[in-house]
Formats: C-alpha cells, sequence, structure tokens
C-alpha cells in the first residue's frame, strides 16, 4: 500500500515507481516462466508486437517478444494478477477497493535489438468514461537505460487526452514528443511501475546484452465504463481485488 506522500507523489505527476513490491527471488522465479513461455510460443506463432512507428523510424530492425492474457497459459500468473501487493496499490491510486482486469500482456525486449516504443498515451487504445485505468508494468529484471526502460512526462496526464497520429500504432509526434526528453524510470527486479493511461510514455530500444522482461497490467475500476467497444480481451472484466459492484445488482 502506499504512504501519503507515495500517493500525493502519483496525484502530481501521474506515475510512482515502488521498489521491492517482489523479492529478487520471486522476480527471477517469473523471468523464468516468461522465458519458458515465449519458447514455447515461438515455435509455431509470431509474437513480436513490434510497432509499424517503431520500425519506420529506427536504424536497425529491432524485435519485441509478447503474449497477452498470460493466466491462461500458466498458472504463476494466475497468482500474481491477485497478488495484494501489486493489487492494494492499485487500489490506492483508482481510489476504489474495487479492481477490475481489463488486459495484461507480458513483454520481452530482447539483447541489443529490442523494440522501442514510441512516446504515447494508453487512452486511445481503450479510452474510459472516467478515466481510471492505470497501468502496473512489473519488472522480472533489472532495466536500466541501456535496457530501454519506460520514460514519462511527468504531469501530463493532467492534459487529458491528446491527439495522436494512428498510422503504425497510436503514437504522438515523434519531432514534438522525442524521447530523450522524457523521464527515465530505470528499475530493478522487482519493482513496479504504476501510471496513469493519460500519462506520456514510452521506451527506447534494449541495447545491453540481457533481456528486458516485464509484465504489464491494466486495471480500472469496474463502475468506469469504456466509451469505445475496443480493445476486447479474454480475461477482460476479472476482478483481482474487491468485487464488481454492477454485478451485484
Amino acid at each position: 500500500m502506499l504512504t501519503a506522500e507515495q500517493l500525493a507523489f502519483y496525484q502530481e505527476n501521474g506515475y510512482i515507481l515502488v521498489k521491492g513490491v517482489l523479492s529478487k527471488e520471486e522476480a527471477a522465479a517469473y523471468r523464468q516462466e516468461c522465458h519458458n513461455l515465449i519458447d514455447r510460443l515461438s515455435r509455431d506463432h509470431d509474437i513480436d508486437a513490434t510497432w509499424g512507428s517503431a520500425r519506420t523510424n529506427a536504424a536497425v530492425a529491432t524485435k519485441i517478444l509478447h503474449c497477452h492474457d498470460v493466466q491462461f497459459q500458466s498458472a504463476a500468473f494466475t497468482r500474481l494478477l491477485v497478488d495484494e501487493r501489486v493489487t492494494g496499490i492499485a487500489a490506492d491510486i483508482i481510489g476504489s477497493p474495487n479492481v477490475q482486469l481489463h488486459h495484461n500482456k507480458m513483454f520481452v525486449k530482447p539483447p541489443e535489438k529490442g523494440s522501442p516504443f514510441p512516446m504515447h498515451q494508453d487512452h486511445p487504445f481503450f479510452p474510459h468514461q472516467n478515466h481510471s485505468m492505470i497501468a502496473a508494468i512489473l519488472h522480472f529484471d533489472d532495466a536500466p537505460l541501456e535496457k530501454g526502460c519506460v520514460r514519462v512526462v511527468p504531469g501530463s496526464h493532467k492534459l487529458g487526452p491528446v491527439p495522436h497520429e494512428a498510422e503504425g500504432s497510436w503514437h504522438l509526434p515523434l519531432e514534438q514528443y522525442p524521447l530523450e526528453s522524457a523521464q527515465p524510470c530505470a528499475a530493478e527486479a522487482g519493482d513496479v511501475l504504476f501510471f496513469s493511461y493519460l500519462t506520456i510514455h514510452g521506451s527506447g530500444v534494449n541495447v545491453s546484452n540481457e533481456a528486458r522482461t516485464t509484465l504489464l497490467i491494466q486495471m480500472r475500476d469496474p463502475q468506469d465504463p469504456p466509451t469505445v467497444d475496443t480493445h476486447k480481451s479474454r480475461g477482460q472484466g476479472m476482478m483481482l481485488r474487491g468485487i464488481d459492484p454492477l454485478e451485484a445488482r
């Protein structure tokens, strides 16, 4: 759970990096679970999630491996999704004891060529009426700057929805929002980065000799309806904490 100072920081800046939510041993076990899953999936599927806008503007070919709805692939992730250490912080930020899953994605940025994400808000992908949607990025290994850690624009959530360019996946104009101008959120294994879906963010290329392994969980207040019927996922609506008051009626 967040302290009053941490919650005030989040409300002012639109993000907070919470240190040591998972132990190093837990993070290492989840990292192995992720890489085992990638090995299984990559035998028969193309699991590269590189955005078209990243390909167009990259100096070299890059790749990022991913999987949606990881709880249907491994029970270890099912347990993690409802871990009170994560959902309790999410409840503090959302301002409700009830936390509902929208979707999740595992990402592995391979060494030396892990794809970047241009600066963007998550809002255009799945807009909601009350903007309760938040992301939690769980780090299963260290994510220093050279691994392409997440970068944020502090306070940008206060701008509300910002017009995006749709081509190559929703992103902000590259000239107006260069990645290098954003605040790096370097993290260690076990840290969790929380941010609003209105917070402008992106990430750089992994140029290190080690993979960057994360799980992204998008969560909301179950009483915050989507304004566009889009971005469906197999696990959408799963209660991670508390109850769904709408279903209880």
